[in-house]
């Protein structure tokens, strides 16, 4: 069994074994409460910006040609929600990555993991500039490839994007607390592709009506497993080629 998918495994059991439906719950709340009064005091400002966005990639134009009020209010709604829907996302993994990952790291810790020393090779503010640059580039990614909904193609993109943001995300967060810079940078550059592969994976559960709930919680408790599963794995090859 690979560390992925023993990573998932662990994840799934978790969230039947540990009483955490507030800590599920309260950052996919938050996010979309935030955004939803972003929305409603800045729609106009939004608007304009869509509007630009689309006139740049020849879309609305498009949609004039249709000569259907309807289908291009019902086209508008829908870009409105393929932009809503990414920021509440975005949104929640941070706010789970930075507020909610110290607790479910000592639960885990202590039920799977009690041998490990805590090294604190990571940081607050290097958790905060991780979600900074985890974000701007998923926004990139949504942006720059709008142009493929167009023509069909647009259906990658949240994979793509999904995956990108959970494994930069909760890859440092995940190790922050018990490796140290050595071991969290080799456990990154020799586990790169299981990374990005735990990031679909995990992404997966996020486009699933309900289940999306979980997908926060799950995705950092598979982080977790994998992160500090290698840690050890790490640890004791280390202290076998000493003795």
């Amino acid at each position: 069994m690979t560390l992925v998918t023993k990573a998932i495994i662990s994840a799934f059991r978790d969230l039947m074994r540990f009483r955490i439906a507030w800590i599920i719950l309260w950052p996919i709340i938050a996010s979309i409460l935030f955004w939803l009064l972003v929305g409603y005091f800045f729609y106009d400002v939004f608007s304009e910006w869509i509007y630009v966005l689309l006139n740049e990639t020849k879309i609305y134009e498009w949609l004039k040609n249709l000569e259907s009020n309807w289908l291009e209010s019902f086209m508008m709604i829908l870009i409105d929600i393929l932009v809503f829907i990414p920021l509440v996302v975005m949104t929640t993994l941070i706010i789970t990555a930075i507020f909610v990952m110290p607790t479910l790291i000592k639960i885990v810790a202590k039920h799977y993991y009690p041998e490990l020393e805590r090294e604190y090779g990571g940081t607050i503010s290097g958790s905060i500039v991780n979600a900074v640059v985890a974000s701007v580039v998923f926004i990139l990614i949504w942006l720059v490839t709008l142009p493929l909904w167009a023509v069909g193609a647009g259906i990658v993109v949240p994979f793509v994007a999904a995956s990108f943001m959970n494994q930069q995300l909760f890859r440092y967060d995940a190790l922050s607390e018990h490796a140290n810079k050595q071991e969290f940078s080799k456990i990154c550059a020799e586990n790169r592709y299981s990374l990005w592969g735990l990031g679909l994976c995990t992404s997966l559960i996020q486009f699933i009506p309900f289940l999306n709930l979980l997908a926060p919680i799950f995705t950092a408790l598979a982080f977790i497993h994998f992160g500090l599963g290698h840690l050890k794995i790490l640890r004791a090859e280390r202290n076998k080629a000493l003795c």
